[in-house]
């Protein structure tokens, strides 16, 4: 992000199949990191059933969506010129 933007480097786009699940990468998200003394900028509430939670570090910026909203507003497509790094699950051990 960080040569089409100025307000962060990256831009982490996840999504859940269900409302629950979106709330519990959020919450897996902010625990696995307090643990290593970062905290979001802001809080969020667990119980938010818009389908799209965000959580702003700073120089990272994870959106959570509802599988359907990821698909329909498209961050991926609207951010279409910032460099693109796709993670594998043992990357992120």
């Amino acid at each position: 992000m960080r040569q089409v933007s100025n307000f962060c480097d990256y831009f982490v786009i996840s999504s859940g199949t269900s409302l629950r699940q979106v709330s519990a990468i959020a919450r897996a998200i902010e625990e696995e990191l307090s643990r290593d003394k970062i905290k979001p900028l802001s809080r969020i509430s667990y119980e938010d059933e818009s389908g799209w939670l965000v959580l702003d570090f700073a120089d990272v910026v994870a959106h959570i969506f509802h599988k359907p909203l990821r698909e329909f507003y498209s961050l991926e497509r609207l951010w279409s010129d910032a460099k693109r790094l796709r993670l594998t699950q043992s990357a992120l051990r």
